[in-house]
């Protein structure tokens, strides 16, 4: 969890199981598609269907029975999203939320051509929470996952580009999808589609597609970030899942290292009282000091600082944990007891004159002696309690329940 995969086209890939439920061949996709080139695979290709993840049934549920509130829910039509009024109520007895989904307002709504997007399922669903921890283990990026829900016929939004790259899994009915090339390559979050919408429409009018299909249950289409997409219903009620990789970039390496080089008093020191900042002939010298000084500080700054800061800024949440359970394994924590690391955890292990396990909110301190039962602990398998290297079963017991108490183990499943 804490490396990085390597990758190569035709390599099979058993450790990473969510992503080749979207590609076919995770190797070539490496080489060839990721940032760059859109990618449709037919569901024929992939291993499994998508009924696991999400149903029609499930967005029913989801609607009606999970007390969902904005903003986890969306609805457009013809490309605006509507008001959240239009489609909330209040809880009722006992819940006095204002916000709370409405189902017989969303039927409605849908019943008249709107698209139903429920965001964050990655934090709302069971299966695409596990999904998600997965992939962004398997892809080394943050993942989201919204599904879009959309009436025969309909079209919820026209041509854009995410600022995030983007699997597409189609879950029921047909949807047809065209792709452009971008208008703009690679943009950052700072460089939303709504700041070049005429240079989008006008591409996506006139432009042939790099990709215009349908797809149909089973489906996969990967849209890298930027790449112009828009999709519409065909004759029944069309669903899929837009898995969004929050895609880290060297433009986040590069903030990191500026960030850092604020250690520096002369950087952190203000401009000339009276400055005008927009005149170039009043910032001309100090710019220029300021340039100069970047390149030795960047120059002094190690990987480890600013792994140590993209961990803590990016990443999923881990694996959810149930804290009866967890206080529970605490508690009876004995030999036998069999636990494992919690999934999504991103770690850097550290061996000094301590072991220290670097976590994207802290770091925990252990005794020197701990470091080969630590090592096997994040290596991710299910481990019995007494069987760990070099210590003693008390020693073990000690190590188990601290683990267990900083949320770093959980009890594996029976």
């Amino acid at each position: 969890m804490s490396d990085w995969p390597s990758w190569g086209a035709g390599q099979p890939y058993d450790g990473c199981p969510a992503l080749r439920r979207c590609v076919a061949d995770p190797g070539r996709f490496a080489d060839e598609n990721w940032g760059r080139a859109a990618l449709l695979t037919r569901a024929a290709e992939l291993p499994a269907s998508y009924e696991d993840l999400l149903t029609l049934d499930a967005v029913d549920e989801l609607l009606s029975r999970r007390g969902l509130r904005t903003p986890f829910l969306r609805i457009a039509k013809d490309g605006a999203v509507i008001g959240d009024k239009q489609f909330t109520t209040g809880g009722g007895v006992g819940a006095e939320i204002a916000d709370q989904v409405s189902d017989d307002k969303v039927a409605a709504l849908f019943g008249s051509g709107h698209t139903v997007v429920l965001q964050a399922l990655h934090r709302t669903w069971p299966p695409l929470i596990d999904f998600a921890t997965q992939l962004s283990a398997d892809a080394g990026h943050p993942v989201q996952i919204n599904a879009y829900v959309t009436p025969p016929q309909s079209q919820g939004f026209a041509a854009h580009y995410d600022v995030h790259d983007v699997f597409v899994l189609q879950i029921a009915g047909e949807k047809h999808w065209r792709i452009h090339q971008p208008v703009l390559v690679d943009p950052l979050r700072n460089q939303p589609w709504q700041d070049r919408a005429e240079q989008v429409a006008r591409a996506a009018a006139s432009q042939e597609p790099v990709i215009d299909e349908v797809l149909r249950p089973g489906d996969s289409l990967y849209v890298p970030r930027g790449f112009l997409h828009s999709a519409k219903a065909l004759g029944g009620v069309s669903a899929h899942l837009t898995v969004g990789l929050h895609t880290l970039t060297r433009y986040h390496l590069a903030e990191e290292l500026l960030a850092l080089a604020a250690h520096r008093a002369d950087l952190r020191a203000a401009l000339p009282l009276g400055v005008d900042a927009a005149d170039p002939d009043q910032l001309a010298d100090v710019l220029r000091e300021v340039a100069d000084a970047l390149p030795d500080t960047i120059r002094g700054i190690g990987a480890d600082a600013v792994a140590r800061r993209l961990r803590r800024r990016t990443g999923n949440r881990p694996a959810p944990l149930g804290p009866l359970a967890q206080a529970a394994a605490v508690r009876d924590v004995a030999a036998g007891n069999v636990v494992r690391w919690r999934s999504g955890l991103r770690h850097h292990l550290v061996v000094g004159d301590q072991v220290r396990l670097e976590l994207p909110d802290r770091t925990i301190s252990l005794p020197l002696a701990t470091e080969a039962a630590v090592r096997v602990l994040c290596e991710g398998d299910e481990v019995t309690v007494g069987e760990l290297p070099g210590l003693d079963e008390a020693d073990q017991l000690v190590l188990v329940r601290r683990l267990l108490t900083e949320a770093v183990l959980v009890p594996a499943k029976p």
